[in-house]
């Protein structure tokens, strides 16, 4: 998986791809605590995203909790796929997508 950095200030975008699975999922979390300090706003760009696992849930879940506490947490162009694993588990209730 890559991940590519867009911000300025509060406002952060991280552009995903590849896939999101049990051996990329500790790069996405670690990359996570150390770029959400002072962020009110995370976009999570999934337009290269070709897969995600329950490991890669469990980061999104941390990334969701964290934004909760400090602003706002949006996922964009999710893959019909990826929508169906949201659809599935719930998560597409507790997520905000685009």
């Amino acid at each position: 998986m890559e991940i590519s950095k867009n911000g300025s200030g509060s406002n952060l975008t991280l552009c995903l791809s590849g896939r999101l699975d049990t051996a990329t999922a500790p790069q996405l979390e670690e990359e996570l605590k150390n770029t959400l300090t002072g962020v009110s706003q995370l976009i999570l760009d999934f337009t290269d995203l070709a897969y995600i696992s329950s490991a890669g849930l469990r980061v999104l879940l941390f990334a969701q909790k964290t934004m909760n506490k400090q602003g706002s947490m949006l996922i964009r162009n999710a893959n019909e796929t990826i929508m169906e694993v949201f659809d599935i588990t719930g998560f597409s209730e507790i997520l905000t997508i685009e």
